[in-house]
């Protein structure tokens, strides 16, 4: 068995995070959990005995009294601004702590030459993560979360789903697949120093494809339509019947006007969204490995399998 670690994980609320956090402690390591605020959803990680302190990415003292004592650390960025900034906070805090680990999510299409402002600031990210020395970081750019079906449920159940994508292709991968892939490499973090790991399901899909499977595993017709962006986001932000997804971006967006740094024209999420549906139909999203089943040690999900498990929330 693996000694006992002390772990930061940030994204903690979120879905690798909260994965990530219940794992860990399942292996006997001590989990500290950095979050926004106190709510609901960081009472639940601390039911299940991690200790969690409140501060934000972008206030050093904070992000350096949250790594105090800590071996290892995941850093999970959200798309908002801020990135190069807090990577930077984050690397230092590890440097003068002496953390020796550092797994940091990225994204499938994080490159130089991204149109989307957040994907090249994760590319970036990476580079800063690079620079800092740092002992073993690893990078995961995971393709589109199966997660983001249960963000669409709302439509789902009124049997639709209009999503600005139509011939691209890509794996859908579940966040507690890529949380045990996390997990992993905290616990033994050099052989995976300086690597990059894609991370994907197990099989290829359209959004066609993959409405119609959630039909046959729901036993209900779900219609499949293809819309342009500027439709997609109207419908987020205009139709109560998808408020859940729209409201999280109304909240993370008032939340970062808020600090006095007001967005202009098209929000950052806006034109990550925009252009990633782009990259998406280019192939950019697409591939397939055997990254999560080699580390993580088991096969991915299925898009049968997560829905079949998340059935309800469909119907």
């Amino acid at each position: 068995m693996t000694k006992a670690l002390n772990v930061l994980i940030t994204g903690a609320t979120g879905d690798t995070g909260g994965f990530a956090v219940a794992q860990l402690l399942e292996k006997g390591h001590r989990v500290r959990a950095l979050a926004h605020r106190k709510d609901d959803r960081s009472k639940k990680l601390e039911d299940l005995g991690a200790e969690v302190v409140v501060g934000d990415f972008l206030d050093f003292d904070a992000v350096r009294s949250a790594m105090e004592g800590m071996q290892r650390a995941y850093f999970c960025y959200p798309i908002i601004p801020g990135i190069i900034q807090a990577t930077a906070y984050f690397a230092q805090a590890a440097k003068e702590v002496g953390v020796d680990g550092i797994v940091n999510m990225s994204q499938i299409s994080a490159r130089r030459e991204a149109k989307s402002h957040s994907a090249r600031n994760h590319w970036l990210a990476e580079r800063v993560f690079d620079w800092s020395d740092v002992p073993n970081v690893a990078h995961i750019r995971p393709t589109y979360f199966a997660e983001w079906l249960l963000y669409m449920a709302p439509m789902i159940k009124q049997g639709v789903m209009q999503v600005p994508f139509s011939s691209g292709r890509h794996a859908p991968v579940a966040a507690e697949d890529q949380a045990r892939v996390i997990t992993e490499i905290l616990e033994n973090p050099a052989p995976h120093s300086g690597k990059i790991y894609p991370l994907y399901g197990p099989v290829e899909m359209t959004y066609e494809e993959i409405s119609a499977e959630i039909s046959r595993v729901i036993g209900k017709p779900i219609r499949f339509q293809s819309v342009s962006f500027d439709e997609f986001w109207e419908i987020l932000g205009s139709a109560s019947a998808y408020m859940p997804i729209a409201h999280v971006t109304r909240s993370m967006y008032g939340e970062f006007e808020r600090k006095g740094q007001p967005r202009t024209g098209e929000s950052y999420l806006a034109q990550h969204l925009r252009n990633v549906s782009i990259d998406h139909t280019n192939g950019v999203f697409a591939g397939t490995n055997d990254v999560i089943e080699s580390i993580g040690g088991r096969p991915p999900t299925t898009v049968e399998a997560f829905v079949r498990a998340n059935r309800q929330t469909f119907l």
